[in-house]
């Protein structure tokens, strides 16, 4: 991320922030009804944000690592007021909602009409020390998918055809693939065209999106019978394993699954900060449309 890239982050959660701060002081309750001092951090909020994005978009294994031997050393220019990382930890946690609503109301694509849906894992830790595990206990649980055997979440993703995630929900790792798309505020965004791998067939779900305005494509089962399908549909089904590319960036470049987590807040943080680096990053894997418009037109 350049200097220019960083700056123009910076802005745009600072911008966010002087609208959401003042709308969520009028929603807080005062339980105990005593005064409390409100002096301002020499570190902004938007600057703990910026700091989370970026890491997610350097090649930093630890946020400890990143914020001591990068941000401290390298980045005093951009960020001249320092903070202990015990306090930048502190602070971390006080900016999750602040990610969490800028994700869901500025991050997030649109739906162009051809959306992709998926589910992948995100491990809490090795599936032989899950009894010993304490971070996640009570939220995380035994799941299994085409990798075998795992103990955590699922992450459910929709994308656009421009690789933008437009929606997304974390369930404990034993939930269905199908159960999200049964949910109406999930699919309140979409429409047209959703395609998805075998893992979501079912008559049932076919049919109550069909009557929202979806129409879900998958392929078939071996023991199935066949089915006629439209030969547009069927070269965007091939094209459906963008979204495994997306899944990847997700891991490997934006390091949203790591087992080094202390806390579920920091858990959620760098999830939701590791979703808006993404959708920040400039090229994206995406379908190209205008290839299959082709092929369409010469069959």
């Amino acid at each position: 991320m350049t200097t220019a890239n960083l700056v123009e982050i910076y802005c745009i959660f600072d911008d966010f922030c002087k609208i959401f701060e003042p709308e969520l002081k009028k929603h807080m309750i005062d339980m105990d009804g005593k005064a409390h001092r409100n002096r301002p951090c020499r570190v902004s909020d938007a600057e703990i944000m910026t700091m989370l994005v970026l890491f997610h978009t350097s090649h930093f294994r630890d946020l400890k690592t990143f914020y001591t031997g990068y941000v401290c050393q390298h980045l005093r220019q951009e960020f001249p007021n320092k903070l202990s990382y015990n306090r930048f930890v502190e602070r971390q946690r006080k900016v999750a909602l602040h990610l969490l609503m800028f994700l869901n109301i500025c991050a997030l694509g649109k739906c162009t009409g051809i959306s992709i849906i998926d589910s992948t894992p995100i491990v809490s830790c090795h599936i032989k020390r899950m009894h010993m595990h304490k971070t996640m206990r009570g939220l995380a649980a035994m799941g299994k998918c085409t990798m075998g055997w795992f103990y955590g979440f699922k992450l459910h993703l929709v994308i656009n055809d421009k690789g933008e995630i437009i929606q997304w929900m974390l369930t404990p790792g034993n939930t269905d693939d199908r159960d999200p798309l049964k949910n109406e505020k999930f699919m309140e965004k979409l429409f047209g065209k959703l395609f998805a791998d075998r893992g979501y067939i079912s008559q049932d779900l076919f049919e109550k999106l069909f009557i929202d305005d979806i129409h879900l494509v998958t392929k078939i089962k071996k023991n199935m019978k066949n089915s006629l399908m439209n030969i547009y549909d069927k070269i965007c089904l091939r094209k459906r394993a963008v979204i495994e590319t997306v899944n990847d960036e997700l891991k490997n470049i934006c390091q949203i699954e790591h087992t080094r987590h202390r806390s579920v807040d920091n858990f959620v943080t760098n999830l939701v900060s590791a979703l808006i680096a993404y959708n920040f990053m400039p090229k994206k894997p995406q379908m190209n449309i205008e290839i299959i418009d082709k092929s369409r037109l010469i069959a």
